[in-house]
This record gives C-alpha cells, sequence and structure tokens, in this order.
C-alpha cells in the first residue's frame, strides 16, 4: 500500500460525529442608516460613493473623474449617459471588451455590510463588461441597499441559470509582500453612484 493510499484508508476510518447546521432563522446585523454604512464600505474597499439624484448629476460626476475623461472608449448601459466610440454590434467574443477604458451599469441592489452590489447579465449582451474595462461605475437605487449578505441572498433565485455577481470595490491584492494592490488584475478603479 502506498503512502496516499494509507492515508486515506486512514481517514476513511475515522468516526465523524454529526453536527447539524446553524441556523440562519436569526437576527443578523442591522445598521441605524443603511446608506451611510454602505458609503464608508465603499470607500473600504477602494471605492468612491457618490449620492445622485438625477442621472445629469451622474454625467456631471463622470466628468470630473480623470479616468473617465481620459478614457477614448466608454461604455454606457445606463440610459441617458454619454458613451464613446463604442457599439455592441462590434463585440463578437468577451475579449473584444477588453478595449473599453470605463463601464457604467446598473446594479441590483447593495449590501451594507461589506459595500458590496449585485449585478446579473440579463440586459447585458456580454457579462464580461463587469470584469474587463479598466475603470467601472454602476448606479444603485438607494431604496436598495440591504443591511447585510443573509438579506441579500434571500433577494437572490437560483431556479433558472442565470448569471450574477458581487462587486466590491476595484480589483485588489496584498499578496505579494503584504502591500495592497489596485487593479492588479481588473478594474483599476470603481465608482458607485447611489440613486434617491
Amino acid at each position: 500500500m502506498n503512502s496516499k493510499n494509507k492515508i486515506l484508508s486512514t481517514i476513511r476510518k475515522q468516526d465523524i460525529e454529526t453536527v447539524e447546521h446553524p441556523s440562519l432563522d436569526q437576527s443578523w446585523i442591522q445598521y441605524e442608516n443603511r446608506t451611510e454604512t454602505f458609503s464608508e464600505m465603499v470607500t473600504a474597499v477602494g471605492g468612491t460613493p457618490v449620492k445622485v439624484s438625477s442621472i445629469d448629476e451622474i454625467q456631471n460626476h463622470l466628468e470630473t473623474i480623470p479616468a473617465y475623461q481620459e478614457s477614448r472608449i466608454i461604455c454606457s448601459l445606463v440610459e441617458g449617459l454619454k458613451e464613446s466610440q463604442f457599439d455592441w454590434n462590434d463585440i463578437q467574443k468577451p475579449t473584444d471588451l477588453a478595449s473599453v477604458d470605463f463601464a457604467i451599469f446598473h446594479a441590483g441592489f447593495g449590501v451594507a455590510e461589506n459595500g458590496a452590489v449585485w449585478v446579473t447579465d440579463e440586459n447585458v449582451k456580454e457579462r464580461a463588461v463587469f470584469v474587463l474595462p479598466q475603470h467601472l461605475a454602476c448606479v444603485v437605487p438607494e431604496k436598495e441597499i440591504v443591511h447585510n449578505m443573509h438579506e441579500a441572498y434571500e433577494r437572490l433565485s437560483f431556479s433558472t441559470r442565470k448569471y450574477g455577481l458581487f462587486i466590491s470595490g476595484p480589483s485588489k491584492t496584498a499578496d505579494i509582500e503584504q502591500s495592497l494592490v489596485i487593479g492588479a488584475h481588473g478594474a483599476r478603479s470603481f465608482t458607485v453612484y447611489i440613486f434617491g
């Protein structure tokens, strides 16, 4: 018997006591002000929260962002916002979105606990738009901010095959010499417009 089989055999002989799954029916964290906490967490994870009440306010703020000003190709999935040199008909495969400098889209809801937003490909031709552009911005309705991830998961349905993704801030890693690097393998910035 080789060492691998010996180890597996020993593991199989172990008598492990059955443990009941923890109940999810309990009081989870609640915040006095979900919007304020959500904004704080978006900032904590490297994003930029901006409270707005109109599409014009979003466009005006976008015009102040250097990355937006310098972008050659802007993809906007939010009606009323400008886009430049972008046509979905030119997108034949996911990697075609690698040339997009700045993408703006709707988020279904936000999570105060961690500053994440939930997005799906429901109205998107190619879901790579959430991960390939250099800079991201999203619009989340203020009334759709939930307290915690337990509330977030209650809002999700897995009865049909769909794509969904929680995005929390720009891409980041601290694996290299424990130094935080923003934009290491994805978006270099993430702006969240809290609409309400």
